[in-house]
């Protein structure tokens, strides 16, 4: 169904507007491949769940956060959106949601870290009852400059690792001053969109920057989580020889019985000839490492923050020699000579230098997120200053659905199946 353009423009800060009928083109083709978000913005659209509240979103602007978006405004809410990382931004997109949807945003491809911040304020002084966070800058903001807002907040939706670890880190240290909910961590998010949807954007984000053939290619990947395990398996489907390192000995041994070789990153960074850094952690690639690197080693990071890699190292050490070989790739010459290309200046290279994860996957996660926000403000009131956790009944409609939409389907319980499961008595 098309959204009719609206009659003024709402408050934005965008790149080019002209770049709106290109971006509305995308995000109707990604809506095709998003059927959930899509039901859950036509009951939204009925039922005005949100009506009322106010909205800050600090997320990607891509054509998938196009349509959470449109999902939200649907269900009543005015919302004021922001970019969550400086290069992730989609020009085009940005402009149409503005445009054709009448959506404030805050977002501008290759912004600097004034303007990010800047953004970030613009979208809080609509003084929002609700936030949603992807790294948790805004509720950090909110906790900071802008403390004096988080008496109005509701609750927080967190879409990230980096973001949940941050909000479990100022629970425990008893800072948190609203609910949070931990979106990432339900398993329709972390198990099929870091997975799946990281592991196919990362090395889309690595070849269009590089050109690089993958097969053949020694591959390394730091960290085994849900995003590791994924840019693991697509990189092994590729061709590549996947090397993992990890602090884990559990994730450690099952990258081992999964058939990839493991070692530290001291001996990968001998022998690796593309390095994926995937973690959530600080320096994880540092200047020991980069000085045992061969000459035109490629490295990136496909975690939040581009902290994964040590870059103040590498600059020290490239003598001062870098340039722009390609849009996104710079090359660093260190003093020993050899060349180091770092794609997409350490940010996510999936959004950096390709267009991010696949609708389809996103589809389950902005479901999640979407109905994750209704929950947070249905449950006002009875929520305390904690991480919460998704209830499993919104992650099981949403893979219900989602497989319904896909044409599969799946057994029942049988009763005599459901008096089994419940009983004690019946063995051997």
């Amino acid at each position: 169904m098309a959204t009719p353009s609206p009659t003024t423009l709402p408050p934005h800060d965008v790149k080019d507007m002209s770049l709106a009928s290109e971006g509305r083109k995308r995000i109707e083709w990604a809506d095709r491949d998003m059927p959930v978000l899509r039901a859950i913005r036509e009951r939204f659209a009925k039922e005005q769940p949100l009506k009322g509240y106010r909205m800050a979103a600090c997320l990607h602007i891509t054509t998938e956060t196009a349509n959470l978006l449109r999902a939200l405004k649907a269900g009543g809410a005015e919302i004021v959106a922001c970019a969550s990382n400086p290069l992730s931004t989609q020009d085009d997109n940005a402009a149409s949601l503005v445009k054709d949807y009448g959506i404030s945003i805050y977002a501008i491809k290759g912004e600097d870290r004034d303007t990010y911040y800047r953004h970030m304020n613009a979208a809080l002084d609509i003084k929002p009852n609700v936030t949603m966070d992807d790294g948790c800058d805004l509720v950090s903001l909110l906790h900071g400059d802008r403390k004096d807002l988080a008496g109005n907040i509701v609750a927080s939706m967190e879409e990230t690792t980096t973001g949940v670890i941050r909000l479990k880190a100022m629970e425990t240290q008893k800072v948190l001053k609203f609910p949070a909910v931990a979106v990432n961590d339900a398993m329709c998010k972390h198990f099929f969109d870091n997975r799946y949807g990281t592991g196919q954007s990362t090395l889309d984000g690595v070849i269009r920057a590089t050109d690089h053939l993958i097969a053949g290619k020694r591959v390394v990947i730091a960290g085994y989580g849900y995003c590791g395990k994924g840019a693991s398996a697509r990189a092994r489907g590729m061709g590549a020889h996947v090397i993992v390192t990890e602090i884990d000995p559990i994730k450690a041994i099952e990258a081992v019985m999964d058939g990839f070789q493991v070692m530290t990153m001291e001996q990968a960074a001998k022998i690796g000839d593309i390095f994926i850094t995937v973690t959530g952690n600080i320096h994880v690639i540092r200047q020991e490492h980069f000085d045992a690197m061969k000459d035109g080693a490629v490295v990136c990071n496909s975690g939040h923050f581009d902290v994964e890699l040590d870059l103040d190292s590498l600059r020290k050490n490239a003598a001062g020699i870098r340039k722009e070989v390609r849009q996104f790739v710079d090359e660093f010459t260190l003093k020993n000579g050899r060349k180091i290309m770092l794609l997409g200046e350490g940010r996510l290279v999936n959004l950096a230098c390709a267009h991010g994860h696949p609708a389809s996957v996103m589809d389950m996660s902005f479901a999640v997120q979407a109905l994750a926000t209704e929950w947070a403000i249905k449950q006002k009131g009875n929520l305390v200053p904690k991480v919460y956790n998704v209830p499993a009944e919104i992650d099981a409609w949403v893979a219900k659905l989602k497989l319904q939409s896909m044409g599969v389907g799946i057994d029942t319980l049988t009763a005599e199946q459901v008096k089994y499961l419940a009983s004690h008595d019946m063995g051997t």
